[in-house]
């Protein structure tokens, strides 16, 4: 499970080279496209990391938060707060990545087939990893806040019936 709070970046570890699919090409030609849908709502997000690492029994990647979220360049605005599910693809390219990703260069989603064909653009091999995201509100920004008060000096007792 990823953990994240809300206006706040976030790293995540996941396992991904168990179930890569297209092993003819080098870790340097694999990028991730994470899906999040929101489960209050089934509001979509899409988004590359802004930076991962591919090890031999994990990934490791950081996502920004900002208000504006942009899919190429690992932007996020995971709100509301709560429970998100996520999905990662496996997208890998023959030729060069040029780095940032764009839409010429890369697909935004899972379906979207770059056309004409090229070396140099993005191809959506399938599903690697999924699971579920957890997303706490940030400190004082909570939609439900207590006031703590203080506890009274002497008993506090309700009588009935007396």
């Amino acid at each position: 499970m990823i953990q994240a709070t809300t206006e706040t970046n976030f790293t995540f570890y996941i396992q991904t080279e168990d179930n890569r699919i297209n092993t003819s090409v080098a870790t340097t030609q694999i990028r991730y496209l994470f899906k999040f849908t929101n489960d209050l709502d089934k509001s979509v997000q899409y988004a590359y990391p802004a930076g991962f690492t591919i090890y031999d029994r994990y990934t490791v990647g950081v996502f920004s938060y900002n208000t504006t979220p942009n899919v190429y360049i690992g932007r996020v605005n995971l709100l509301p707060a709560g429970y998100w599910k996520y999905e990662v693809y496996e997208v890998s390219w023959v030729g060069a990545i040029s780095d940032p990703l764009t839409s010429s260069t890369a697909p935004v989603t899972e379906n979207e087939v770059l056309t004409p064909a090229a070396d140099t653009k993005g191809v959506v091999q399938g599903l690697v990893t999924k699971g579920k995201m957890y997303v706490a509100e940030k400190d004082g920004t909570e939609q439900v806040q207590y006031t703590q008060r203080q506890e009274p000096s002497g008993t506090n007792y309700i009588y009935y019936g007396q």
